[in-house]
C-alpha cells in the first residue's frame, strides 16, 4: 500500500451525496414506522474541544436528535467521566454502556485486527479506506472482528493524515529512537517499539505535561489543528510529516450488541446514515483546518520537516516486518490485511492515472 493525492472535488462530491443520503435515509426510516425513543450514555476518547477529531459524535448526536423529532439522543460523556478514553472498548463490551464513540484500535492487545481499522501505516488515504469500507467488504469485516466482544461498530468519523510526531531534537537517524520514550498507539507504535523506542500510550490531555516535565521525550497525537490545541509547540519545535503511521484515523460508534438488537430497523438506519454523514463532516472539516495551523506554526517559527526517504523506507521496512508478525498471529488480522491489500492493488493503478501530482501543470 502506497501513499495516495488527495482530490478536493472528492470531499466535495462524497458531501453531497452523502447529504442525500441522509435525507434518503430519513425517509426510508419514516416510512419503515416510527422511531421509537432511545437515550444512551456515549462517554467519547477525545474531548470534544478537539475540532473534526472530537467534536464529530456531538454533531452526529445533534443531528439525530433534530431528524428523530427528538426520539433518538446520544448523550455525549467527556473523556473520563463515565469512562477513561481508552477504556471505551471494555465499556461497550461488557454493557457498561450502551455505546461509545472512540478510535479503532486502543483495543488492539484484545483485538488484534482492530488496529488495521484504526489506522494502517503506510496504508490507503482517507477517501480509499472510505471506498473499502462501504464498498469493498470493510463493514462485514468490522462486524466479524467485534461479534465475539459483543459489539457493532458503526463508521462514524475519519480525518487526515497525522503528523509524524513532534520532538524537542532534530531527527536525522532512527538510531536515535533507541532507548527515546515517546507516545504512540497502534501499529505504528508497534513498529517504532521494533526500532528500539519505549512506547506508551497516554490520553491527550496529559500529554503536553508530560513532555514538559519529561516523562516523555516526544508524542504523536492527532492533526495538526488538534495538536495545535494541545500546545505540543510550546515544548517540542520540530513538528514531522508525512504521518506515515496514520495516513488515516478512523474513529466508530460502538454499540453492544443487546442494545442494538433492541432497535427497530428505523432506528438503526437513521444512526448509521447520520454515522455516515459523520464521516463526511469529520473529514471535510479536518481537510479544511490544516493549512492555516502550518502558516501559523511557520509564523511562530515552528520548524515543521519532511522525513527523509531514508528513513521512511526503514520505517516501511519495519512495518511490513510488524503487519507479517500480527498477521501470522492473528486469522482475523489476516483476513482484514488480505482484504485492504487485494483492493488497494486494483485501487491503484485508478489512482495513478486519476489524480494530479502536487506541482503538475
Amino acid at each position: 500500500m502506497g501513499s495516495r493525492i488527495s482530490g478536493g472535488w472528492a470531499h466535495a462530491a462524497m458531501a453531497a451525496l452523502v447529504a442525500g443520503l441522509l435525507t434518503a435515509g430519513a425517509a426510508g426510516a419514516s416510512a419503515a414506522g416510527a422511531v421509537e425513543r432511545v437515550h444512551w450514555d456515549v462517554p467519547i476518547a477525545f474531548s470534544a474541544k478537539l475540532q473534526a477529531i472530537g467534536d464529530t459524535l456531538p454533531w452526529v448526536s445533534q443531528r439525530l436528535d433534530e431528524i428523530s423529532g427528538g426520539n433518538v439522543k446520544l448523550e455525549v460523556f467527556e473523556p473520563g467521566r463515565l469512562v477513561p478514553g481508552t477504556e471505551i472498548f471494555h465499556a461497550v463490551s461488557s454493557g457498561m454502556t450502551d455505546a461509545g464513540y472512540t478510535w479503532m484500535g486502543y483495543e488492539l492487545g484484545d483485538v488484534p485486527a482492530s488496529a488495521l481499522f484504526g489506522a494502517v501505516p503506510f496504508g490507503m488515504d482517507p477517501w480509499e479506506y472510505m471506498a473499502w469500507f462501504y464498498f469493498g467488504g470493510g463493514k462485514e469485516l468490522a462486524r466479524e472482528v467485534w461479534a465475539p466482544h459483543h459489539i457493532v461498530p458503526i463508521f462514524c468519523g475519519i480525518v487526515s493524515p497525522e503528523t509524524a510526531g513532534w520532538f524537542r531534537f532534530e531527527l536525522k537517524s532512527l538510531d536515535q529512537l533507541k532507548g527515546l520514550k515517546i507516545r504512540f498507539a497502534g501499529l505504528g507504535g508497534k513498529v517504532l517499539e521494533k526500532l528500539g523506542a519505549t512506547v506508551t500510550v497516554m490520553p491527550a490531555g496529559e500529554l503536553q505535561q508530560a513532555l514538559e516535565r519529561g516523562i516523555i521525550d516526544a508524542t504523536e497525537f492527532s492533526i495538526p489543528s488538534a495538536d495545535e490545541q494541545l500546545g505540543f509547540y510550546k515544548i517540542a519545535h520540530y513538528n514531522y510529516f508525512p504521518g506515515w503511521h496514520q495516513p488515516f484515523t478512523a474513529q466508530a460508534l460502538y454499540a453492544n450488541e443487546k442494545a442494538w438488537a433492541k432497535l427497530s430497523p428505523a432506528t438503526r438506519t437513521l444512526i448509521e446514515t447520520t454515522c455516515m454523514a459523520g464521516v463526511t463532516y469529520s473529514l471535510a472539516k479536518s481537510e479544511s483546518l490544516q493549512g492555516a495551523v502550518l502558516k501559523r506554526y511557520k509564523d511562530a517559527g515552528i520548524t515543521t520537516v519532511e522525513l527523509s526517504q531514508q528513513i521512511l523506507a526503514s520505517l516501511r521496512q519495519a512495518t511490513d516486518e510488524v503487519l507479517a508478525e500480527e498477521a501470522a498471529r492473528d486469522a482475523l488480522f489476516k483476513k482484514v490485511l488480505d482484504s485492504q491489500r487485494a483492493f488497494d492493488a486494483v485501487y491503484r493503478p485508478w489512482q495513478a492515472l486519476a489524480y494530479l501530482r502536487p506541482g503538475a501543470g
